[in-house]
């Protein structure tokens, strides 16, 4: 099989602030894969996660490296290309692209969108949440009425984990609840929080009704998790903490959720993976997105009926996103009915 690699760069329409830091624009990495006269798309993202961090270059290189290893294998033979990857030691957001191109050449191949071939009901999709930042209570009151005037929204997740501490928090979300009441609320501090504010936030949130906790405590804190778990009326879900299956087990008696984004995991494979472990530890489900376009936000759209919640949304915050994907009807994110990924590039739509 032919692979290319590409780099393309997405500006945000409203750059998005968490407790790391502010991201407004990223350049990605489109895979194609050919074989047979058909293409398979995948799309590489970067991210970082503390010390842990996957940039442009470094996938690009790794990906280039790769390739010619790879050029031997037909696409249906993920199983052997997976182990090259390994063996390699492909960073994830790598193994994403090319996971998710070797499915969308599968569903081409046979004619059918990767959620049929995967016995899927779109029906059972939720409602996506989409991401206020933090900001200033005005400036997220601004931010909440944006996503109102274009999207139909549900469900807001709202960063909290601010750099002047829970007070400024406070503030940013009792704002942006009262100018915004109809939709439901999540929050994500981004590991932002110590113990004693996360137990303390808690609580508070939940007397405000808010569904669920994301990465209360930083990565590397697990061990806590325990303490918070025990003081917390709200379920508590992990993202930087919970990259692939094999994170699971020790996370499970301290968490009540995953957060599984397709950069972490490895691509669909490990996502698929990621959600029969999590389901045989009693765990709840969601998946999330980085600086992503409709390509990699689309692709997991193929997989959200397994999902709990979802926070697929990023695309829907470009204001020059390439591809066209999945729809946003209802507050939901749904795949199209076209074969493998059913995604188009949008320059020439086909």
């Amino acid at each position: 099989m032919q692979i290319n690699v590409n780099l393309f760069t997405v500006n945000k329409r409203f750059p998005l602030t968490i407790s790391r830091g502010t991201t407004a624009q990223t350049t990605n990495i489109w895979v194609r894969i050919s074989e047979d006269g058909i293409e398979g798309w995948g799309e590489a993202s970067p991210f970082g996660v503390g010390n842990h961090r996957q940039s442009t270059d470094t996938i690009k290189n790794a990906l280039e490296q790769v390739v010619p290893m790879l050029q031997a294998f037909n696409p249906l033979q993920r199983q052997e290309i997976e182990q090259i990857l390994i063996q390699n030691q492909m960073p994830s957001a790598g193994k994403a692209a090319l996971d998710m191109a070797l499915h969308d050449w599968l569903g081409k191949r046979v004619g059918l969108p990767l959620w049929q071939i995967c016995g899927l009901d779109r029906h059972a999709i939720v409602p996506t949440s989409v991401t206020i930042g933090i900001n200033s209570p005005e400036g997220a009151i601004a931010r909440a009425k944006d996503w109102l005037k274009f999207t139909d929204v549900r469900l807001f997740k709202v960063k909290l984990g601010n750099p002047d501490g829970i007070e400024a928090d406070q503030k940013m979300l009792l704002a942006v609840r009262e100018a915004a009441p109809e939709p439901e609320f999540f929050v994500d501090a981004n590991g932002g929080w110590s113990l004693e504010d996360a137990i303390a936030m808690c609580n508070w949130l939940a007397d405000l009704g808010i569904k669920y906790v994301e990465q209360p405590l930083p990565r590397g804190q697990e061990e806590s998790l325990t303490k918070l778990k025990q003081n917390s009326p709200l379920p508590i879900f992990v993202d930087e903490s919970c990259f692939t299956s094999s994170d699971i087990p020790y996370l499970a008696n301290y968490v009540d959720g995953i957060n599984i984004k397709l950069m972490k995991s490895g691509g669909l494979t490990e996502a698929i993976r990621m959600v029969h472990t999590a389901r045989a530890y009693g765990l709840q489900v969601m998946f999330g997105c980085y600086s992503d376009s409709s390509l990699a936000n689309t692709a997991a759209t193929q997989l959200a009926p397994l999902a709990d919640y979802l926070d697929l949304d990023s695309h829907l915050n470009l204001i020059d996103d390439p591809f066209t994907g999945a729809l946003l009807k209802q507050g939901r994110v749904l795949p199209k009915d076209l074969p493998g990924l059913g995604v188009q590039h949008s320059a020439s739509n086909t």
